[in-house]
Protein backbone atom coordinates (compact mmCIF):
# COMPACT_ATOMS: atom_id res chain seq x y z
CA UNK A 1 0.00 0.00 0.00
CA UNK A 2 1.66 3.57 -0.99
CA UNK A 3 2.04 6.10 1.19
CA UNK A 4 -1.09 8.66 2.08
CA UNK A 5 -0.19 12.50 2.38
CA UNK A 6 -3.08 15.13 3.09
CA UNK A 7 -2.49 18.52 3.16
CA UNK A 8 -5.20 20.57 6.04
CA UNK A 9 -7.49 17.53 5.25
CA UNK A 10 -7.03 17.12 1.65
CA UNK A 11 -5.37 14.29 0.08
CA UNK A 12 -2.70 14.22 -2.39
CA UNK A 13 -2.39 18.56 -2.07
CA UNK A 14 1.10 19.93 -2.10
CA UNK A 15 2.78 21.86 1.04
CA UNK A 16 3.65 26.02 -0.37
CA UNK A 17 7.27 25.72 -1.39
CA UNK A 18 7.44 29.58 0.73
CA UNK A 19 5.55 27.63 3.85
CA UNK A 20 7.96 28.85 7.10
CA UNK A 21 8.25 25.52 8.16
CA UNK A 22 9.97 24.64 4.63
CA UNK A 23 12.27 27.94 4.78
CA UNK A 24 12.81 28.58 8.68
CA UNK A 25 11.95 24.82 10.26
CA UNK A 26 9.33 26.79 11.75
CA UNK A 27 7.04 24.17 13.26
CA UNK A 28 6.68 20.98 14.89
CA UNK A 29 6.43 17.10 14.14
CA UNK A 30 4.68 13.81 15.54
CA UNK A 31 5.43 10.59 14.44
CA UNK A 32 2.18 8.38 15.80
CA UNK A 33 2.38 4.49 15.87
CA UNK A 34 -1.38 3.23 15.00
CA UNK A 35 -1.92 -0.12 15.85
CA UNK A 36 -5.04 -1.84 13.84
CA UNK A 37 -6.14 2.11 13.33
CA UNK A 38 -5.99 3.08 17.57
CA UNK A 39 -2.93 5.70 18.77
CA UNK A 40 -2.18 4.00 22.46
CA UNK A 41 -0.01 6.95 23.12
CA UNK A 42 -1.92 9.80 21.66
CA UNK A 43 -3.20 11.86 24.51
CA UNK A 44 0.93 12.22 24.80
CA UNK A 45 0.98 12.99 21.54
CA UNK A 46 -1.64 15.96 21.81
CA UNK A 47 -0.08 17.12 24.97
CA UNK A 48 3.21 17.86 23.12
CA UNK A 49 1.69 19.61 20.07
CA UNK A 50 -0.11 21.86 22.63
CA UNK A 51 2.70 22.42 24.79
CA UNK A 52 4.74 22.84 21.59
CA UNK A 53 2.77 25.30 19.51
CA UNK A 54 1.72 27.24 22.90
CA UNK A 55 5.40 27.72 23.32
CA UNK A 56 6.27 28.79 19.46
CA UNK A 57 3.30 31.29 19.58
CA UNK A 58 0.74 30.01 17.11
CA UNK A 59 -2.31 28.48 17.31
CA UNK A 60 -3.16 24.48 16.88
CA UNK A 61 -5.21 23.16 13.96
CA UNK A 62 -8.02 21.54 15.07
CA UNK A 63 -6.85 18.77 16.92
CA UNK A 64 -9.88 16.39 16.44
CA UNK A 65 -9.27 16.71 12.31
CA UNK A 66 -5.58 16.25 12.97
CA UNK A 67 -6.73 12.75 14.43
CA UNK A 68 -9.60 12.32 12.34
CA UNK A 69 -7.19 12.16 9.35
CA UNK A 70 -4.92 10.41 10.47
CA UNK A 71 -6.87 7.71 11.59
CA UNK A 72 -8.15 7.51 7.94
CA UNK A 73 -4.32 8.03 6.56
CA UNK A 74 -3.70 4.74 8.66
CA UNK A 75 -6.62 2.94 7.41
CA UNK A 76 -5.34 -0.64 6.19
CA UNK A 77 -2.33 -0.60 7.54
CA UNK A 78 -1.80 -3.02 10.83
CA UNK A 79 0.80 -0.92 12.01
CA UNK A 80 1.26 2.47 10.76
CA UNK A 81 3.45 5.55 11.27
CA UNK A 82 2.05 8.60 10.92
CA UNK A 83 4.35 11.81 10.75
CA UNK A 84 1.85 15.07 11.80
CA UNK A 85 3.35 18.32 10.64
CA UNK A 86 2.23 21.64 12.20
CA UNK A 87 3.74 24.98 10.80
CA UNK A 88 3.09 28.47 11.28
CA UNK A 89 2.53 28.58 7.50
CA UNK A 90 2.77 31.21 4.88
CA UNK A 91 4.38 34.53 5.75
CA UNK A 92 5.96 37.29 4.11
CA UNK A 93 9.98 36.89 3.53
CA UNK A 94 12.10 37.24 6.42
CA UNK A 95 11.85 35.73 10.16
CA UNK A 96 9.06 37.97 11.44
CA UNK A 97 6.31 35.88 12.21
CA UNK A 98 3.07 36.35 10.76
CA UNK A 99 0.73 37.77 12.78
CA UNK A 100 -2.11 36.26 12.68
CA UNK A 101 -0.74 33.12 11.99
CA UNK A 102 -2.49 30.78 9.52
CA UNK A 103 -1.00 27.36 9.73
CA UNK A 104 -0.77 24.48 7.73
CA UNK A 105 -0.47 21.00 8.90
CA UNK A 106 0.46 17.85 7.00
CA UNK A 107 -0.13 13.97 7.83
CA UNK A 108 1.62 11.07 5.87
CA UNK A 109 1.30 7.28 6.87
CA UNK A 110 3.14 4.69 5.81
CA UNK A 111 3.92 0.81 7.16
CA UNK A 112 5.59 1.36 10.75
CA UNK A 113 9.67 0.03 10.75
CA UNK A 114 9.71 -3.31 11.77
CA UNK A 115 12.06 -4.33 14.58
CA UNK A 116 14.35 -7.28 14.09
CA UNK A 117 13.29 -9.20 17.00
CA UNK A 118 16.60 -10.19 18.03
CA UNK A 119 17.37 -6.23 19.05
CA UNK A 120 14.51 -6.97 20.99
CA UNK A 121 16.04 -9.91 22.73
CA UNK A 122 19.47 -9.09 23.16
CA UNK A 123 19.59 -5.68 22.70
CA UNK A 124 21.26 -3.22 20.46
CA UNK A 125 24.64 -1.42 19.44
CA UNK A 126 25.17 2.01 20.15
CA UNK A 127 28.34 4.39 19.40
CA UNK A 128 29.05 7.41 21.47
CA UNK A 129 28.73 10.67 18.82
CA UNK A 130 31.68 13.32 18.46
CA UNK A 131 28.48 16.08 17.82
CA UNK A 132 28.05 18.11 20.97
CA UNK A 133 24.01 18.75 21.48
CA UNK A 134 23.75 22.63 21.82
CA UNK A 135 21.90 24.89 24.65
CA UNK A 136 18.57 26.16 24.08
CA UNK A 137 16.45 26.47 26.99
CA UNK A 138 13.53 28.11 24.76
CA UNK A 139 13.48 25.10 22.08
CA UNK A 140 14.39 22.39 24.45
CA UNK A 141 12.21 18.88 25.02
CA UNK A 142 10.25 20.55 21.57
CA UNK A 143 10.19 18.03 18.72
CA UNK A 144 10.86 20.92 16.12
CA UNK A 145 11.11 20.54 12.56
CA UNK A 146 15.22 21.66 12.85
CA UNK A 147 16.63 18.15 13.23
CA UNK A 148 20.35 19.50 11.96
CA UNK A 149 22.04 18.22 14.61
CA UNK A 150 19.98 14.99 14.22
CA UNK A 151 21.21 14.64 11.17
CA UNK A 152 24.27 15.72 11.41
CA UNK A 153 25.22 13.24 14.30
CA UNK A 154 23.70 10.25 11.84
CA UNK A 155 26.37 11.03 9.67
CA UNK A 156 29.20 10.11 11.66
CA UNK A 157 28.74 6.04 11.30
CA UNK A 158 27.57 3.54 8.31
CA UNK A 159 27.96 0.33 10.09
CA UNK A 160 24.93 -1.24 9.90
CA UNK A 161 25.76 -3.22 13.28
CA UNK A 162 25.61 0.01 14.95
CA UNK A 163 21.85 0.63 15.53
CA UNK A 164 21.80 4.17 17.31
CA UNK A 165 24.14 6.84 18.34
CA UNK A 166 24.81 8.70 21.72
CA UNK A 167 24.45 12.27 22.33
CA UNK A 168 25.63 14.91 24.69
CA UNK A 169 26.04 18.51 25.41
CA UNK A 170 28.76 20.94 25.64
CA UNK A 171 29.12 20.15 29.56
CA UNK A 172 29.72 16.42 29.39
CA UNK A 173 26.22 15.21 29.97
CA UNK A 174 24.29 12.43 28.30
CA UNK A 175 21.11 13.97 27.02
CA UNK A 176 19.98 10.75 24.79
CA UNK A 177 20.41 9.27 21.33
CA UNK A 178 19.42 11.16 17.56
CA UNK A 179 16.38 9.18 17.13
CA UNK A 180 15.48 8.10 20.78
CA UNK A 181 15.36 8.78 24.75
CA UNK A 182 18.04 7.06 27.20
CA UNK A 183 17.08 5.50 30.50
CA UNK A 184 19.78 3.53 32.56
CA UNK A 185 19.72 1.54 35.74
CA UNK A 186 22.49 1.82 38.31
CA UNK A 187 21.94 0.02 41.94
CA UNK A 188 18.40 -0.38 41.56
CA UNK A 189 17.33 3.37 40.42
CA UNK A 190 16.00 4.09 37.04
CA UNK A 191 17.46 7.04 36.00
CA UNK A 192 17.02 9.60 32.81
CA UNK A 193 18.48 12.63 31.90
CA UNK A 194 17.12 16.11 31.95
CA UNK A 195 15.93 17.87 28.99
CA UNK A 196 15.68 21.18 30.18
CA UNK A 197 18.38 22.95 27.92
CA UNK A 198 18.24 20.47 25.06
CA UNK A 199 16.53 17.38 23.84
CA UNK A 200 13.22 15.86 23.13
CA UNK A 201 11.18 14.74 25.49
CA UNK A 202 9.39 11.57 23.56
CA UNK A 203 6.18 10.71 24.56
CA UNK A 204 7.58 6.88 25.08
CA UNK A 205 9.58 8.21 27.77
CA UNK A 206 6.99 10.21 29.39
CA UNK A 207 4.54 7.20 29.81
CA UNK A 208 7.76 5.43 31.32
CA UNK A 209 7.99 8.44 33.95
CA UNK A 210 3.99 7.95 34.48
CA UNK A 211 4.51 4.17 34.93
CA UNK A 212 7.87 3.97 37.20
CA UNK A 213 9.68 6.26 39.57
CA UNK A 214 12.74 7.86 37.95
CA UNK A 215 15.14 10.02 38.69
CA UNK A 216 15.81 13.07 36.05
CA UNK A 217 18.58 14.76 36.31
CA UNK A 218 22.31 15.39 35.32
CA UNK A 219 23.58 12.32 34.06
CA UNK A 220 27.25 11.83 33.20
CA UNK A 221 29.48 9.80 30.45
CA UNK A 222 30.91 7.27 33.52
CA UNK A 223 27.67 6.88 35.41
CA UNK A 224 26.22 5.66 32.20
CA UNK A 225 29.22 3.43 31.17
CA UNK A 226 28.40 1.43 35.03
CA UNK A 227 24.90 1.08 34.52
CA UNK A 228 23.55 -2.30 35.24
CA UNK A 229 20.75 -1.76 32.52
CA UNK A 230 20.44 0.80 29.69
CA UNK A 231 17.61 0.92 27.43
CA UNK A 232 16.48 3.07 25.03
CA UNK A 233 12.68 4.35 24.18
CA UNK A 234 11.03 5.62 20.74
CA UNK A 235 7.45 5.86 19.80
CA UNK A 236 7.73 3.71 17.11
CA UNK A 237 10.71 1.01 18.58
CA UNK A 238 9.45 1.01 21.88
CA UNK A 239 11.60 -0.38 24.73
CA UNK A 240 14.93 -1.24 23.74
CA UNK A 241 17.80 -2.85 25.59
CA UNK A 242 21.62 -1.50 25.14
CA UNK A 243 23.82 -4.69 25.00
CA UNK A 244 26.82 -2.56 23.92
CA UNK A 245 28.01 1.02 23.98
CA UNK A 246 31.69 1.09 21.93
CA UNK A 247 33.30 -1.31 23.70
CA UNK A 248 31.57 -1.12 26.93
CA UNK A 249 28.79 -4.71 27.23
CA UNK A 250 25.50 -4.68 28.92
CA UNK A 251 22.94 -7.33 29.43
CA UNK A 252 18.92 -6.35 29.33
CA UNK A 253 17.65 -6.88 33.05
CA UNK A 254 14.64 -6.83 35.07
CA UNK A 255 13.57 -3.36 34.77
CA UNK A 256 13.65 -3.01 30.75
CA UNK A 257 12.16 -6.28 30.44
CA UNK A 258 9.43 -5.52 32.70
CA UNK A 259 8.87 -2.34 30.73
CA UNK A 260 8.96 -4.74 27.54
CA UNK A 261 6.05 -6.88 28.74
CA UNK A 262 3.93 -3.46 29.30
CA UNK A 263 4.41 -1.95 25.90
CA UNK A 264 3.54 -5.20 24.27
CA UNK A 265 0.63 -5.67 26.15
CA UNK A 266 -0.46 -1.63 25.05
CA UNK A 267 0.01 -3.19 21.35
CA UNK A 268 2.98 -0.93 21.72
CA UNK A 269 5.82 -3.14 20.61
CA UNK A 270 5.10 -6.83 18.47
CA UNK A 271 4.57 -9.77 20.91
CA UNK A 272 7.89 -11.79 21.49
CA UNK A 273 9.30 -14.61 19.28
CA UNK A 274 8.02 -18.07 20.95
Amino acid sequence: MSARTYLNGIEGAWIPTHDRGLMYGDGLFETVLFVDGVAPLWPRHRTRLEAGVARLGFALPPIDALLAVAQQASSGLARAAVRITVTRGVGERGYAPPVPAMPNWIVAASSAPVVAPDWCARGIRVRCCSLRLAAQPLLAGLKHLNRLEQVLARAEWNDAEIAEGLLGDSAGRVIGATAANLFAVRGGRLLTPALDECGVAGVCRAEVLARREVAVGSLTWNELMHADEVFLTSSLRGILPVRGIDAQTFAPGAVTRGLQQEWRALGLMEPADG
